[in-house]
Parts: structure tokens; C-alpha cells; sequence
């Protein structure tokens, strides 16, 4: 048994150029509404990203009781976001969609296209699978993926983050990654062809080969049933040279910054990943103490994938259920392999569900 192990995505992170803005578009368009923290501090710890120096930022993760990951809705607060300077296409190298849960892909496209133009029509991924794609206020893309399965059913057609879709250069070596060192060891299906279901996005007539994966074992931890299963679309351009989607850009700019997974064993995990050719490029804590993170405590890490499209490892050392009745969990007392049980997460709904402001 290895001293380590992955729960799951915990949140795909999401750069943008006005914070508020993009929080309340969240809520009203995706339910995305159970803030989990919130800090508006420097990051201090990322400067392989930044340049060289640090930035004060305000961030909040956010997710959905109706089970899948979170959001990472991110914004530097003095210095002025960058755009990326082209308009990125199927293929470009880096995370350029976002998958979504959603419990029935006809009625959630009916509901978002009532107030949202940019819907793309219902389609199905090349294993039969439901789906369509939205971008929002920032150009960012989300694939919506038909998946039943509900955590807390609170009666609302999607869920959080389930997945997300990669660029990479070199298909081999991008599935060999995402299955030695995060689990994706599970090939769901491997095919040439065009994205033709996304034509929000440019370049989707082009040929590509894609490959999803999955897990073919279920993840553990106090989380994993929150997050549940998760994959991985890894796409690489045939027809034409991909570019790099944060290319001379920083992490936290506008875009999705990085897939972030919650673990345990931070210090064998990272023995791991170096033993596989990715040793941690960010380590928040290297003298294993726990790294404030405003409402919660933790470690967090940083590794590349291939083409250098960042992953995240988050270790929770204390979350909040009730912040505002002073209630906190602390992580490092309990089974790391045992669920949360759901009424604490329901405690989280009363307490810390966010409205438009």
C-alpha cells in the first residue's frame, strides 16, 4: 500500500479579470454557490509563476452539494490581469475546457440557453455520452457531461467539476503521466477525429486525437465521495501546432490556472512524483508545517505535466463547516480514509451559501 493517496479533483482553478463579477456569474449560472474559504492575501509561495515576485490576490473556492469538485475563482488585486493574446483553440496546450456534472444534458442546455447565448447546441462525445459546452463571461470554456449520480440532491440539474480537457503535444507521454503519477489509468476511449461538438471554440473541424480516461479503481478519503469519479480528456492537434495557453502569461491570469487534486501524504506523494521525472516545482510547506490559507489551513504543492500544464496537490489540515460559529475540523484527527459524513456538508449549505451581491 503506498503512504499516500489521491481523493479526487478537488477544484479546477479559474483566473479572471473581475472577481465579483465572475463569482456572482458562477452562482446564478452554474449554482456554484457553497463558499468553502476566501483570502485576499500575497501569494508568496508561487514565484516560479510569478515572475520572481509575489502578488497580493483575492481568491475563493467554491463548490456545489450536488457532488463534483470546486471552483478556484482567482483575480490579482494590484496588478492588472493578461489576457491571453490569441483566442484559444481545441487543442491549445494547457487545460482549455472544464468538465461539469450534469444529471440530464437536454434539460440543463434548455435552462442555461433561456439567459445564456453562448450554449453550444446538445451533442455527444465520442463514447455516446451527452454533452455540451458554455462559455462564460471570459471566454472560458465548460464541457457539461450527463452523469446521474448526485452527492446531495438539492433538485438542480448540475453538479460541480468532474474532469477536465488537456492539450498536449505528445499523446503517449500524456497518458502515461496522468496514469502512473494521478491514477487515470482506465483508457475509455482513444480516437481520431475532429471536436466537432464544440463550435464555440476555433479549430474544432481540425483532426485530433483524443483519449479519455478514468480510474479504474474508486479514490479514498474524507472527500472522494463529495468529488467522485473524475476524468481526464487528453487532446492532441494533428492539423496544426498547438500554443501554450498561459504563454508568456502568469499563473493566476486569465484563464484555467491549474487542476488541483486533494491527497494525502503530501511527503511520500512527493518522493513519488520525483521518482517519476516530476519532482514538486512549489512546495508550500517544506518543513511540514501547515500553510494558512485564510478561512483554512493546509500544505499545497505544484508539478507539470509534460507540457508543463501546472497540477495541483492539495493536504487540508483544517477546513470550515460553520465559520461563523467558530466551527472547524481538524484533518489531521480524524481517518484520512473515512468519508466526511453528509450532514456536515449540509451544515456548510445553511451556512456558507453565497447570493448574487
Amino acid at each position: 500500500m503506498k503512504d499516500f493517496f489521491i481523493s479526487g479533483i478537488q477544484q479546477v482553478g479559474v483566473g479572471t479579470a473581475d472577481f465579483r463579477k465572475s463569482w456572482n456569474w458562477f452562482i446564478e449560472m452554474f449554482g456554484i454557490d457553497i463558499k468553502i474559504l476566501e483570502d485576499d492575501t500575497v501569494a508568496e509561495r508561487m514565484l516560479p509563476y510569478t515572475g520572481g515576485q509575489p502578488h497580493k490576490r483575492h481568491a475563493c473556492i467554491a463548490i456545489s452539494l450536488q457532488g463534483g469538485g470546486g471552483f478556484e475563482i482567482w483575480q490579482y488585486s494590484e496588478r492588472t490581469p493578461v489576457p491571453p493574446a490569441f483566442e484559444i483553440g481545441v487543442g491549445d496546450l494547457g487545460v482549455f475546457a472544464a468538465k461539469v456534472k450534469c444529471r440530464d444534458v437536454v434539460a440543463c442546455h434548455a435552462q442555461l440557453s433561456a439567459k445564456w447565448s453562448q450554449c453550444s447546441p446538445v451533442a455527444s462525445l465520442p463514447d455516446g455520452t451527452p454533452c455540451f459546452y458554455v462559455k462564460d463571461l471570459y471566454g472560458n470554456c465548460f464541457q457539461f457531461v450527463e452523469r446521474k449520480d448526485v452527492f446531495i440532491d438539492e433538485h438542480r440539474l448540475n453538479g460541480g467539476i468532474i474532469g477536465a480537457v488537456v492539450g498536449v503535444t505528445d499523446m503517449d507521454a500524456s497518458v502515461k503521466f496522468y496514469g502512473e503519477v494521478l491514477g487515470y489509468d482506465k483508457v475509455v476511449y482513444d480516437v481520431t477525429g475532429s471536436f466537432g461538438e464544440c463550435p464555440l471554440m476555433p479549430f474544432s473541424a481540425q483532426n485530433y486525437r483524443r483519449v479519455l480516461l478514468a480510474s479504474s479503481k474508486p479514490r479514498e478519503g474524507a472527500f472522494a465521495a463529495l468529488f467522485g469519479e473524475s476524468t481526464i480528456e487528453l487532446v492532441q492537434a494533428l492539423d496544426r501546432a498547438p500554443r501554450k495557453i498561459f504563454e508568456g502569461r502568469f499563473w493566476g491570469d486569465p484563464g484555467f490556472i491549474q487542476i488541483c487534486f486533494d491527497v494525502t501524504g503530501m511527503k511520500a506523494l512527493g518522493e513519488f512524483c520525483a521518482s517519476k521525472g516530476h519532482p514538486f516545482t512549489v512546495d508550500s510547506c517544506p518543513g511540514d508545517v501547515s500553510f494558512d490559507m485564510g478561512d483554512a489551513s493546509g500544505h499545497f504543492t505544484y508539478i507539470e505535466d509534460p507540457d508543463g500544464t501546472l497540477i495541483e496537490f492539495v493536504e487540508a489540515h483544517k477546513i470550515p463547516v460553520a465559520k461563523k460559529l467558530g466551527w472547524f475540523i481538524d484533518m489531521q484527527k480524524r481517518d484520512p480514509r473515512k468519508n466526511l459524513p453528509k450532514f456536515l456538508f449540509r451544515m456548510m449549505g445553511l451556512v456558507s451559501r453565497e447570493k448574487i451581491r
